[in-house]
């Protein structure tokens, strides 16, 4: 295979054009309707290995393609299917992957900040794109993905998967169909143990199985300071989202669904910290974060810690007891006039009354990865469970999350809680989280927690306006590290 020429893969119009005349009926000639769909999967760290197990079990799909920046993982994932009697091509470059005409579909389970690049890369280039969650590491890049998907005519399924599963889709229609009263809050949690990271004393030294280059693509070519590569990039700013945008984004996914809220709030604020340890993360590992959307607000918390003090000036332990909310450590609490609904897990919820007596229960199972393939198949994108907009949006309110937090300032408690006070579901849920990080031996007058900058949002627009749009709009976006740059798609047909 003659090797792509790189810098000019975005630029060629000719290839873009291509990928956008792939019409339907061109796409059943080249892979066939009734033949098998195939698959490249693009990141086998983690969820990679999720998606190929996914992949595998669905009928009528081949796993043709892996692709990894880090050829030990990129061995062993080959290893691993040439052991079940698959044979598979490897790549350490997407682009040339995609060069490849016999490819139909991508999974995408990179680093968040390679997630809208590479998905936008991967509908060029005429192929349909399960990309995971969140769609972006911004929120204008995450409009551009919904722009490619649309000029490209691809099919683009957001790794979001909670909105397969039939319990859940039916308990946000009975819940919108009024059963229980108006929606006074939607609310998600996760309550997850997340350790220090450690400290650095030095710059990583990259091993020599990493394509560095690759690994960073629009972010800086600075090796990382911090102990890990792998993983650990969620909660660095530079990389990764925290856990609002790591295990966020299902929640506040679910909850804006159940509010049937289809774009960005009115306004965002956040109140938090990286708190009980110092290490080299950058993100919250302790966060409120408040959307007021004109239904009902939308609050999601965030707690890194466990529900007592132990092991939390260090490594910590994985056996800590978590605080739970009515039960809750990763999930949700849709509040209403005449009950909640509560879901402790992905794909079951139940409904309770207000006395607290169970009313329904709903439970599914995760159908994500067929969905994805059905609509392949079809054609038919109004079928899809996680479609990009949706993603894009959902994870556009984890974004939001971090803007407020970032240009937010330190607030010692008594004057945190004045300037909330007036907030009632604010003031309780950090309420609740200043009695957790006391319970953790966290003392707040001296490592306060960060009282973000309240951002207000032009509505019908993904713009700030008001006090802080001087300071946050720049946010919205990122410097992007050439030829890694996602192209500007807005206005064009």
């Amino acid at each position: 295979m003659n090797p792509v020429d790189r810098r000019s893969f975005l630029r060629s119009s000719a290839f873009a054009a291509a990928g956008a005349a792939l019409s339907a009926r061109t796409w059943a000639q080249s892979a066939g309707a009734n033949g098998d769909i195939r698959v490249a999967v693009v990141g086998l760290n983690g969820r990679g290995r999720n998606h190929l197990q996914s992949l595998q079990r669905v009928k009528g799909v081949r796993v043709v393609a892996l692709c990894d920046v880090d050829s030990a993982v990129l061995a062993r994932a080959k290893k691993s299917l040439a052991e079940e009697g698959s044979e598979v091509r490897t790549y350490v470059d997407l682009r040339e992957l995609l060069a490849q005409k016999d490819i139909d579909a991508v999974s995408i389970a990179s680093p968040n900040h390679q997630h809208a690049l590479q998905a936008v890369w991967a509908c060029q280039a005429g192929k349909d794109v399960y990309v995971e969650k969140p769609v972006s590491h911004n929120v204008w890049e995450g409009r551009q993905l919904v722009h490619a998907a649309a000029r490209h005519n691809r099919v683009v399924q957001c790794g979001t998967q909670i909105r397969s599963g039939e319990g859940l889709r039916e308990a946000v229609a009975w819940v919108r169909s009024g059963q229980l009263g108006r929606v006074t809050a939607a609310r998600g949690f996760c309550y997850k143990r997340r350790d220090s990271i450690g400290r650095a004393d030095a710059p990583l030294q990259i091993p020599a199985n990493i394509n560095f280059d690759l690994w960073c693509g629009p972010a800086p070519l600075v090796p990382p300071r911090r102990l890990r590569l792998h993983y650990d990039w969620h909660w660095v700013h530079v990389t990764g989202n925290g856990d609002v945008g790591n295990q966020g984004i299902h929640q506040m996914d679910v909850a804006r669904w159940f509010l049937g809220e289809t774009g960005l709030p009115r306004t965002t604020l956040s109140v938090g910290g990286r708190l009980g340890y110092v290490d080299d993360g950058d993100t919250p590992n302790t966060q409120v974060v408040i959307h007021d959307y004109a239904s009902a607000p939308l609050i999601f918390e965030v707690r890194g810690l466990p529900a007592k003090a132990g092991a939390t000036a260090g490594g910590g332990r994985r056996g800590d007891t978590m605080d739970n909310f009515r039960g809750v450590g990763v999930g949700n609490v849709i509040d209403c006039e005449g009950g909640s609904v509560v879901s402790t897990n992905y794909f079951t919820a139940t409904a309770y009354d207000k006395s607290g007596k169970v009313v329904r229960e709903f439970k599914g199972v995760d159908r994500h990865m067929q969905n994805f393939i059905d609509v392949v198949r079809s054609r038919k994108t109004a079928d899809l469970y996680g479609p990009i907009e949706d993603g894009h949006v959902s994870s556009a309110l984890c974004h939001l999350g971090n803007i407020s937090h970032v240009l937010g300032k330190a607030a010692q408690p008594d004057a945190l809680r004045e300037r909330i006070r007036g907030n009632a579901g604010l003031a309780e849920a950090c309420g609740r989280m200043m009695e957790h990080l006391g319970t953790n031996a966290v003392d707040l007058k001296a490592t306060p927690l960060a009282l973000g900058a309240l951002l207000q949002i032009a509505p019908g627009t993904e713009r700030f306006t008001g006090e802080f749009a001087a300071a946050a709009n720049p946010l919205l976006t990122r410097q992007y590290r050439a030829p890694f740059t996602v192209p500007d798609l807005s206005g064009k047909a």
